[in-house]
């Protein structure tokens, strides 16, 4: 995983009212939030939206960062087709209340972008990073952190879309700016090594990318600790690059040590703990290590469905994952209905167009292959071509 901000996440408003007021319900919804636990915080942003109406009107800052937190819950929840709306209210109150040059302007700009980055909609991202960048390098400078995030989420979009060219300079703009303002042991400092690794890992250039990992997550065992989630996360990316490299027992050692920090900082039901039990699963899949691999996945999944819901892309990875795993073992009767499943969920929340909605069909399209099933195989394919011999 690589970092990846949004600005301003949660802004608590004045307290207006005595009981449940919009600064108590939100920070309620703070709490939760930090604690990955999505579901149980929606119902309380919804309340805290209705808080600031009451309180200050549907024009007012905490109105429209009531309507940006509910945002980032569904967002975080997979449900991007109520996250839309509510980023694109809050856009439209602070560009009328406040104007385009205004800091919270900016910052709705780069949450609407990063949901569009999400939903691989590249094309409506990348204007709203860099119309966000130029106003945060114009009111705050080029120093700045806020601007700096925002570079890396436009490096990030051109990561995605294959870009490294693109990418590669703006990650190392933003590893010099925080090295120079924040110096070498702040965690900012170590995010952005961390996310340099990243490129270089795509990119497969494992030498450059591993003194970087190594040295973010020195730093962050310096300044944060063994039992921080930034922690947890370096010990992650590590493991995920000599996986990578086919260095399957360091990799085991690494994602099982960044389990049991997860598990101890943050719980069983967090959502980075299931993704982290899902990285060692694929592990255990990529050894050929199926016995082990199985209860992982469905321990990953379990998790994604309680916590996140049943219309989560996430959920939907797992779902795939695991329904992959069992065609490896050949249990294709159990796999068909997960991917199935997976592909029912990705069609419903990212559409058709989905760069995940297609590799999902194709997973479908591969298990019906693998059985002879090529009728059924063949229009799944975006390529009708299969090879029946």
């Amino acid at each position: 995983m690589h970092r990846i901000y949004f600005l301003l996440f949660f802004v608590a408003g004045s307290l207006l009212a005595k009981g449940q007021s919009y600064e108590e319900l939100n920070n309620k919804l703070m709490q939760l939030y930090k604690e990955g636990k999505y579901a149980e915080a929606i119902p309380i942003a919804i309340k805290a939206k209705d808080a600031a109406e009451k309180e200050s009107g549907n024009t007012s800052n905490n109105y429209s960062q009531s309507l940006n937190n509910l945002g980032i819950l569904y967002k975080s929840m997979g449900n991007y087709a109520a996250a839309i709306p509510l980023y694109k209210e809050a856009l439209a109150i602070r560009k009328k209340v406040l104007g385009e040059e205004h800091l919270d302007y900016a910052t709705s700009l780069n949450n609407l972008a990063r949901l569009h980055l999400i939903m691989r909609n590249y094309a409506a991202a990348e204007p709203l990073y860099k119309q966000s960048a130029t106003i945060l390098k114009k009111v705050l400078g080029e120093e700045h952190p806020y601007y700096t995030t925002c570079i890396n989420n436009l490096a990030i979009l051109y990561l995605s879309i294959g870009n490294y060219a693109a990418a590669d300079p703006l990650y190392k703009q933003v590893l010099a700016i925080n090295k120079k303002v924040l110096g070498e042991e702040h965690p900012d400092y170590a995010s952005s090594l961390n996310n340099l690794a990243h490129l270089y890992k795509t990119i497969g250039k494992y030498s450059a990318a591993e003194p970087l990992y190594k040295q973010a997550l020195a730093i962050r065992k310096k300044v944060l600790g063994e039992e921080h989630p930034n922690y947890a996360e370096s010990l992650n990316n590590m493991a995920g690059l000599y996986k990578s490299m086919g260095n399957y027992t360091a990799a085991e050692t690494l994602y099982k040590q960044a389990l049991a920090v997860y598990i101890k900082v943050l719980g069983e039901e967090h959502p980075n703990y299931a993704t982290c039990l899902n990285n060692l699963a694929e592990l255990y899949h990529s050894m050929g290590n199926y016995t082990a691999a199985e209860p992982l996945h469905k321990q990953a999944m379990a998790i994604r469905k309680e916590v996140l819901g049943e219309e989560n892309a996430d959920y939907a990875e797992s779902l795939n994952n695991l329904a992959y795993l069992y065609q490896s073992m050949g249990n294709y009767n159990t796999a068909e209905p997960l991917y199935k499943q997976a592909l029912a969920i990705f069609k419903k929340i990212l559409g058709e167009e989905h760069t995940d909605y297609v590799s999902s069909l194709n997973n479908l399209a591969g298990l019906y292959q693998s059985v002879g099933n090529y009728a059924g195989a063949e229009p799944l394919y975006p390529n009708p071509y299969i090879k029946k011999h």
